[in-house]
């Protein structure tokens, strides 16, 4: 990682995975206390990447009720109980974000965020090649949708500062895996769009 990582903001998109009330609030059925304290770094990191002209597109899990009801091997709502039911307030966007009607907005039904979505469309549409990917759960969605980024021939840059987790090493082995097998990491003192 260097001192600075610069970004040309014609080519980059802020993503900002799974920000919603289930993960981030204290009412969510999902909170992590270190989710809702990523909040305002996530902010922090959108704001600086919009003022400079970036892209920026915010993920929101959304699992209709029966998305489980045939799964012949994985079932989230074993594993994790139910959450994030679309049309819930669980599912919605975390109100302290600042999102605005030019940002782009992906709902997904698992942890990859470009997993039959049109993620990747949109954002080659645009001309958009690196991604810098902040949000929660660290060692989730946010691994899983920077890894499925850099198969896709993007560059995902996660912000380590900027990361929502369950225990403090869930996020450092997602940081360590990422900067080892297939992206970079930064922090939000170090990003710069110019």
């Amino acid at each position: 990682m260097s001192d600075v990582e610069s970004f040309d903001p014609d080519r980059t998109a802020v993503v900002a995975v799974d920000v919603q009330n289930g993960f981030c609030h204290p009412d969510g059925s999902l909170y992590a206390p270190a989710s809702g304290d990523a909040v305002a770094d996530v902010r922090r990191v959108v704001s600086e990447a919009r003022a400079a002209g970036a892209r920026v597109v915010y993920t929101r899990d959304v699992h209709p009720p029966e998305q489980f009801a045939d799964a012949h091997y994985y079932d989230e709502f074993e594993r994790w109980g139910e959450h994030v039911v679309e049309g819930t307030w669980d599912a919605e966007l975390h109100a302290d974000l600042d999102v605005r009607e030019a940002d782009h907005v992906v709902e997904k039904h698992t942890y990859d965020a470009f997993h039959e979505t049109e993620l990747a469309g949109w954002l080659r549409a645009r001309g958009v090649r690196d991604l810098v990917i902040c949000g929660t759960l660290a060692n989730v969605c946010v691994l899983h949708t920077a890894g499925s980024a850099g198969l896709r021939d993007f560059r995902p840059v996660i912000v380590e500062d900027a990361l929502g987790f369950v225990e403090p090493d869930h996020r450092e082995y997602a940081v360590e895996h990422a900067d080892w097998l297939f992206g970079e990491t930064t922090t939000t003192d170090a990003l710069a769009f110019e």
